[in-house]
């Protein structure tokens, strides 16, 4: 992929050139884009595509896939973030032109370890899946003509042999023997997602993307002094997500959390409204308890604590972890709290846990299962719809400071608890008087004429 300057350079193509290019809403995406975009929209549709991968991924847990529910909200998500999704629907070129680019940069985002990739085709799987499902019948045999498939429809006495395997593989969970008679099953010759090599221009952009948070910006804007340090073990009980719960519960034991425990404990506590001046209060009180020196924290930590809320060093203004964050970066070792329960404790460690927490063994079998299909925050989730006796939690859990937030809705009635914009968060630090909250947007920021050769891709895709 190639950078290059200069006014933007896209291609104007009449009508029936642009339905040439995409002629069905969903694709096989055989080829590599060839176009110039700009850093900007590079980022833009890459963070769309995360959102939606991430909203198939919470929709595949929460709901039977092939459902009605599980259809409308996949398909209203579709159309928020402005992708194809449907045929013979008029203007749909810009939609499935943003379908197609996105799904590359996530290619190349998401191929840098067996667990982003499993992660990234499972997704774009069940995404593929549901569109093919409402692809009109008439259409099909076009599609796979057009997507340069090999394919065959079998014989009766194959599909007699092979009906198991298919209705397990069938879109609806309910397929059933009569269901199967009435449908065409054909053989397809699978194409695996190719290696490919990101170009180190883009090794910043590319790096955020694959552990991306798109939700809110939790820093203290509109909170800090919203509660008080001895509202701190009630609502640890009511309205922390567990990670937090675990830190809090090791300093009050222990007097003492290691420096990766103090940096993801201490953002949540500054994001969830607590000032500079009560965090030095809160850790100075907790570490004296575990017979510290006065003199020594505050030459050893309450530094470390200003510097969190930009008043020391280069002043930068950390915000609080992201799940992703969380669960990706600095696992937690021997005599470590931090991390993310779900992702880092021994099941049977997290069974105990959530057993203490009142979970009901139903309960806690369903998040022992998302546990181990690796829904890490889906099953963050789960333990929120337990503990919260909702059915439906309305939102997609993405971030240890929307679960207080959302708690603090539930529990006190509030409507208006949180209001910020919703913008991508940065990998930490935050610059305090920069605007620009990760690696991708400053490299965004520094020429908004610079484009994306997307034609490079090719250099990389094809073999």
């Amino acid at each position: 992929m190639q950078f290059s300057g200069g006014n933007r350079r896209r291609l104007r193509l009449g009508g029936d050139q642009r339905n040439a290019c995409y002629p069905h809403s969903l694709q096989f995406y055989l080829e590599p884009p060839s176009e110039n975009i700009s850093l900007i929209e590079f980022e833009s549709l890459a963070i769309d595509r995360v959102k939606l991968l991430k909203t198939v991924e919470n929709l595949g847990v929460s709901h039977v896939k092939g459902t009605e529910q599980y259809q409308s909200k996949l398909e209203a998500e579709i159309r928020r973030l402005k992708f194809s999704f449907r045929e013979n629907v008029e203007n749909e070129y810009e939609r499935r032109r943003r379908d197609h680019i996105s799904h590359f940069i996530l290619r190349l985002a998401y191929c840098q370890s067996e667990d982003l990739r499993r992660w990234f085709i499972q997704q774009e799987m069940d995404l593929l899946r549901f569109r093919f499902s409402i692809l009109p019948k008439d259409k099909i045999q076009s599609f796979l003509k057009d997507s340069h498939l090999h394919f065959e429809a079998i014989s009766d006495e194959e599909r007699s042999l092979r009906e198991h395997e298919i209705i397990a593989s069938s879109t609806s969970s309910s397929a059933s023997k009569s269901e199967l008679e009435l449908e065409s099953v054909y053989k397809l010759t699978a194409r695996s997602l190719p290696a490919v090599q990101s170009d180190e221009r883009l090794q910043p952009l590319l790096n955020h993307l694959s552990h991306s948070y798109t939700g809110q910006d939790y820093s203290t804007q509109g909170n800090a002094g919203k509660i008080s340090l001895d509202q701190i073990d009630s609502l640890s009980t009511k309205s922390f997500p567990p990670c937090m719960r675990q830190l809090h519960k090791a300093l009050r034991e222990n007097h003492h959390l290691r420096h990766g425990g103090r940096m993801q404990y201490g953002l949540f506590l500054k994001g969830i409204g607590l000032t500079l001046e009560q965090a030095l209060q809160f850790w100075k009180q907790e570490f004296i308890r575990g017979k510290m020196d006065p003199d020594k924290f505050d030459k050893g930590y309450s530094y470390n604590i200003r510097h969190s809320f930009g008043k020391e060093g280069k002043r930068t203004d950390y915000t609080p972890f992201s799940c992703m964050k969380i669960i990706l970066t600095n696992p937690p070792g021997q005599g470590d709290y931090h991390g993310c329960p779900f992702r880092h404790s021994d099941p049977e460690l997290l069974k105990q846990k959530l057993q203490s927490y009142k979970i009901s063994p139903d309960g806690i079998s369903q998040i022992l299962d998302l546990v181990k299909g690796t829904h890490y925050q889906v099953a963050c989730q789960k333990y929120f719809e337990m503990t919260h006796n909702v059915d439906d939690c309305g939102f997609s859990l993405s971030h240890p400071n929307q679960f207080f937030f959302e708690s603090q809705r539930i529990l006190t009635g509030s409507k208006d608890i949180r209001k910020e914009s919703i913008q991508p968060e940065a990998p930490q630090p935050k610059p305090s008087v920069q605007k620009n909250k990760d690696a991708s947007s400053a490299l965004a920021s520094l020429n908004s004429s610079l484009e994306v050769d997307m034609e490079g891709l090719e250099d990389y895709f094809n073999e």
